[in-house]
């Protein structure tokens, strides 16, 4: 799998073997010199590592709670149905309003979010104060997307997505691996506390960056009752734009095929590799690994991430290991393959962006990022139900190639639909939009 991928980045000419080590390092230090970028990607590191602390901090406080795994499952749900009930209104607030503004007010509602968490033991207001958290962040995240192309220059993009998400990687491999002693060691409500010190610091490294405003017609400065209008305008755009309304529906068919797969990992170590929970563990840490270098051994290979064999080809490699993984009883051949699928994520995820934060109008951006986010999001819901119910129906394995299956039709599609694309430059956004 690994040698297939390698043939897709070499097959533009580049030899491999006579690229010296420091062609993967060389493209990212620039870009953390950068002084309009490296505010962003410090805030995104120390919020990231308190992000991590927080996420096992509130299910282990739930659980001390409820002692109730159903408990837990609400919980889930609560963080992910907000972003299909608020994402068309966020999409617009992020490409009417200065992205600074946006950014900042959602860390600072997050600040407040979390120190309101660590004072209260009231299981409804936790799930109140989550939702609150998920909507927050549904501003916060596709904001940054946008503000990326507008901080960096187009040939920058690819390794600017690169340093953030393999800054992410290692905060998470790191905060995971202390998070449980820790919280342990502290309580759950320290963890609370922490975090809203990471986005406050996060807020005052943005307050610093020069973000330049989106602008806006004075025919469209006509205040809320056009902001439905808006929504059907961003819409509209998705529907129309060629990349864009192919992209969506093969993103929708992979949201399918992982989410499932991926929310049921630990059922399929425990039933078909036997492993205990520190054997599930270290598959994550596996995963966590591939992750955080597949950015660099992209970088290795190429800096054209226009090439959408890129995009697509990952999720073939990555459903013919599930297939694998769920075949194979192999603890060590499980850990080769989900290291293999880490790599394949990451590359998917730093391309991805790449090509939407460059070929998206930027007065539409917002919209678009936060209508991609739902449309995964409300496929990751029905495929996490679905496959709750197929593994005690048919078996974990069974799950596990249904859902490859599906991800190698995403993955044809893919490329299929928009293999020969060949992008141009967007056009600034009009009225029409």
């Amino acid at each position: 799998m690994a040698f297939a991928f390698s043939q897709i980045l070499s097959h533009e000419g580049i030899r491999t073997s006579m690229i010296p080590f420091r062609r993967v390092l060389l493209p990212y230090l620039p870009i953390i010199r950068n002084r309009r970028y490296f505010p962003l990607w410090l805030a995104q590191l120390v919020s990231s590592l308190g992000d991590t602390l927080n996420y096992i901090a509130l299910v282990i406080y739930v659980y001390q709670l409820t002692g109730s795994g159903f408990d837990l499952s609400k919980l889930s749900l609560f963080q992910i149905i907000p972003i299909l009930l608020i994402a068309p209104l966020a999409g617009v607030i992020i490409d009417r309003f200065r992205r600074k503004n946006v950014l900042i007010a959602a860390d600072i509602a997050r600040a407040i979010l979390m120190l309101g968490l660590a004072t209260t033991s009231n299981v409804t207001a936790i799930y109140a104060i989550a939702v609150l958290v998920a909507i927050a962040t549904t501003f916060f995240r596709p904001t940054v997307q946008a503000v990326i192309p507008a901080i960096v220059e187009e040939d920058e993009l690819l390794a600017a997505n690169s340093v953030a998400w393999s800054t992410e990687q290692v905060v998470q491999i790191i905060g995971s691996a202390v998070a449980g002693g820790l919280i342990v060691l502290v309580g759950p409500q320290a963890a609370f506390v922490f975090n809203a010190g990471t986005f406050l610091f996060s807020a005052l490294m943005i307050s610093t960056m020069d973000v330049p405003a989106v602008p806006i017609p004075e025919s469209e400065k006509k205040g809320w009752r056009l902001y439905v209008d808006e929504m059907r305008a961003g819409l509209a755009y998705a529907r129309r734009d060629v990349f864009v309304s192919r992209l969506i529906v093969v993103q929708m068919i992979a949201s399918l095929a992982v989410g499932g797969t991926s929310a049921l990992l630990v059922v399929l170590s425990e039933q078909h590799l036997q492993l205990p929970p520190a054997g599930f563990s270290t598959l994550l840490l596996a995963i966590g690994i591939g992750a955080l270098l597949g950015p660099f051994f992209l970088g290795l290979f190429t800096q054209n991430y226009k090439d959408m064999r890129l995009l697509f080809v990952p999720y073939l490699i990555r459903g013919v290991g599930d297939v694998l993984i769920a075949w194979v009883v192999s603890y060590p051949f499980a850990l080769f393959l989900l290291f293999v699928y880490g790599l394949n994520t990451s590359t998917g995820m730093v391309i991805y962006n790449s090509i939407m934060q460059s070929s998206v109008p930027d007065r539409v951006k917002g919209r678009v990022f936060t209508l991609m986010d739902m449309a995964w999001s409300v496929m990751q819901i029905v495929s996490i139900g679905v496959a709750g119910v197929l593994a005690d129906v048919i078996g974990i394995r069974s799950v596990y190639y249904l859902g490859d299956f599906l991800l190698i039709v995403a993955g044809g599609i893919g490329l299929v639909a928009l293999g020969r694309y060949r992008f141009v430059i967007s056009p600034p956004a009009d009225s029409s939009i």
